[in-house]
């Protein structure tokens, strides 16, 4: 787009624009010397991690444990006792080292010590004392957990680790627990014991950030240096740029190529948004429907492969199956979230007459080609090499060979030392609040692990869900649902719920982990398939960062748009209302997924035709919008037909088709009728 596009926030703006809503990028001021000291360990986070995935061979769980090394040092280095980061400059004092506090640099000693001390420990002396720990090891445990707490405190904010230190208090004093919910406790040894070790701390979490995350999210920091990111821009630019409403249009399709390598709803904001809001703001676009856009588009990149946030490579750990299949289950729930917001911007530019980009606005594709070209070729080899059956870490290693062979190739741009040095220490940075994060799931995995709680919250659910189906299944006046039917519906919304609530406070990847490691046990009861129960968490945990009060994508859009934040909130889950039905749909219907059991190519074309159409009626529906305005009963009469297109069979999208008629003709009467009048 043309360079006056652009927004009129610097650089430097738009960086503290992303710390003041993303926790994960407040990071402290600090002098050069320390700030080199700092990127040395990060840059050795990196070659450690490439080379122990692409040429050693490390026992796992020593791997684990460097890795929540680097994890918790570098969280006491990086993120301040306070949020302090807004400062002209480091702190300066007896107590600070070239702006780190002197106590901050000891608790990071202290917590690579406690950090590697178990994995250092022979496999042999390990397996013996398991379940029988001497004061050392409940010491250093004790020091892991705490210093987790904190890590995960500092890094994302105090909400996850609350709900790990309720998870904690539980665990010790189940006996004082209400209903089913009660157990015996577990002493404080115990505890340690079975939190400092594979079923909690350097469990599934960690393990998945060690083995696979810091690796995709490396690439996709490389990616964007070698011009990826810029490429996915002109692209949409071109290929959406000249329709009505262009501007917004591009924004889908920028962020949906942005959020496939970037998998951070506030990141991908930030980055696009820069570019895509203020020309949207051009073309007519009220400032807070511009910045629920860009939110709500650049969201969709946690649930876009091939990076998906860290999910996807979780998912693979739990559901032990290859990362294709996750990738391919994740492709068509993704297209219908863009395809929702897709027909929404494309109403509201007919419904307030918004023009495109001009020809003089539009980059040449043959340019964009020319400069760009081969900076897709990484992503080509890394989807190459997933689709071939290889290992995500065997590909990953390889798609960042690439990205630092094509960056030094590249004739424009071309990447220099000193540019790949501050590549692999951001990759590096961009891991550790995540990865304090995972570690503080992993203390809530094995609370839920020692003590039951995933069946005794499942029975919970199937139980309110229940009553709630006997209740309804007595007064509708319809046959369509038996009561379990019913059952299984109530208990969907609860989750759904649950899932939204806590990730108003926490980041995507723990809320998914939380939530389906609580919920295993009701999905299993409803025979919910695994795969689509682990998708329909994960899913509506992402919905969480465009629903109000806490949007944070659509608050970091709005600063850029300079709208109201509630507003543009608002709007962000207004237009994001597809993802909020997508789940319910691959729930009922798990043809949708791709490979699911029961998969066939019938059952996804009516399935995959359906959700169109209803997610289409609802997005009319919203808009107030089809052909002409329509008029608040028909807006209504549009959302209750939308639903029984979303209702997978040919029955039901027939009733909807026919519900729809009368609207449609009324609505050609009334475009013909506004046509005709001088």
């Amino acid at each position: 787009m043309a360079s006056d596009s652009t927004t009129d926030l610097t650089p430097e703006q738009l960086a503290e624009l992303e710390r003041k809503y993303d926790s994960e990028s407040a990071f402290r001021p600090m002098g050069s010397k320390m700030g080199a000291v700092v990127a040395v360990a990060l840059v050795a986070m990196s070659v450690y991690h490439f080379y122990a995935s692409g040429f050693a061979l490390i026992r796992e769980l020593l791997h684990f444990g460097i890795h929540l090394a680097f994890v918790l040092g570098l969280t006491f280095l990086l993120f301040s006792w306070r949020k302090d980061y807004r400062l002209s400059g480091p702190p300066k004092g007896w107590m600070y080292v070239d702006g780190v506090n002197i106590f901050d640099i000891a608790l990071a000693i202290l917590a690579v010590a406690a950090a590697l001390y178990l994995p250092l420990l022979p496999p042999a002396e390990a397996a013996q004392r398991a379940g029988n720990p001497n004061a050392t090891d409940t010491f250093m445990g004790s020091v892991v957990l705490l210093f987790t707490l904190e890590a995960a405190r500092r890094s994302i904010g105090y909400t996850l680790p609350l709900i790990a230190g309720f998870f904690v208090l539980y665990a010790i004093y189940g006996q004082m627990a209400p209903g089913m919910l009660k157990h015996g406790g577990v002493a404080w040894a115990g505890f340690v014991d079975g939190i400092y070790g594979s079923q909690g701390i350097y469990g599934i979490a960690i393990g998945a950030m060690a083995k696979y995350v810091f690796l995709f999210i490396l690439f996709g920091v490389l990616a964007a240096r070698i011009g990826l990111g810029q490429l996915f821009i002109d692209l949409a630019t071109v290929a959406a740029g000249r329709f009505a409403g262009g501007p917004a249009k591009v924004a889908i399709c920028a962020s949906a190529f942005m959020g496939s390598i970037s998998g951070s709803s506030i990141a991908n904001t930030v980055t696009t948004g820069a570019l895509t809001i203020p020309a949207m703001k051009k073309v007519g676009y009220p400032p807070h429907f511009a910045g629920a856009t860009e939110a709500t588009s650049s969201t969709g990149g946690q649930i876009t492969p091939p990076v998906m946030g860290a999910a996807a490579f979780i998912m693979v750990d739990f559901l032990n199956i290859p990362l294709r299949d996750v990738l391919a289950a994740a492709l068509f729930p993704a297209f219908l979230h863009y395809f929702g917001i897709f027909v929404m911007v494309h109403l509201e530019a007919k419904k307030l007459g918004l023009r495109g980009l001009s020809a003089e606005e539009m980059p040449l594709l043959w340019k964009v080609l020319k400069a760009n070209w081969l900076s897709a070729a990484p992503l080509i080899i890394l989807i190459y090499m997933i689709l071939s059956g290889r290992t995500p870490d065997y590909a990953a290693v390889y798609a960042i060979i690439a990205c630092v062979v094509v960056g030094f190739l590249k004739p424009n741009d071309r990447m220099t030392i000193p540019g790949l040095w501050d590549a692999l220490a951001a990759g590096a940075r961009s891991t550790i609040a995540i990865g304090s994060a995972a570690a503080c799931v992993g203390i809530i995995v094995g609370v839920i692990t020692l003590t039951g709680t995933g069946f005794r919250v499942g029975a919970i659910v199937i139980q309110t869900a229940s009553d709630f189906a006997g209740v309804v299944s007595t007064i509708w006046p319809f046959s369509f649902f038996d009561l379990q039917q019913w059952v299984l519906f109530f208990s969907l919304v609860l989750v759904a719920l649950a899932c939204i609530v806590m990730g108003a406070g926490v980041p995507t990847t723990a809320t998914y982990i939380i939530l389906v490691s609580v919920t295993a046990g009701a999905f299993q009861i409803l025979g919910v398939e695994p795969l689509v129960a682990h998708f329909f968490v994960f899913y509506y945990g992402v919905l969480a960062d465009i629903t109000p009060p806490v949007a944070l994508a659509a608050y970091a859009a709005a600063g850029i748009a300079g709208s109201n934040p509630f507003k543009t909130g608002n709007t962000a889950f207004r237009l994001g209302i597809a993802k909020a039905l997508v789940p319910f749909v691959f729930v009922y219907s798990p043809a949708l997924l791709l490979v699911a059991d029961g998969f066939t190519w019938w059952l996804f074309s009516v399935t995959l035709l359906g959700a169109m159409l209803g997610i289409g009626s609802l997005g009319v529906a919203f808009s107030g919008y089809m052909l002409a305005p329509l008029k608040a009963w028909e807006r209504w009469w549009v959302a209750l037909s939308s639903f029984l297109f979303i209702a997978p069979g040919l029955t039901t999208m027939g009733v909807g088709l026919a519900l729809m008629t009368p609207i449609v003709l009324l609505q050609l009467t009334r475009r013909k009728k506004a046509a005709s009048t001088p």
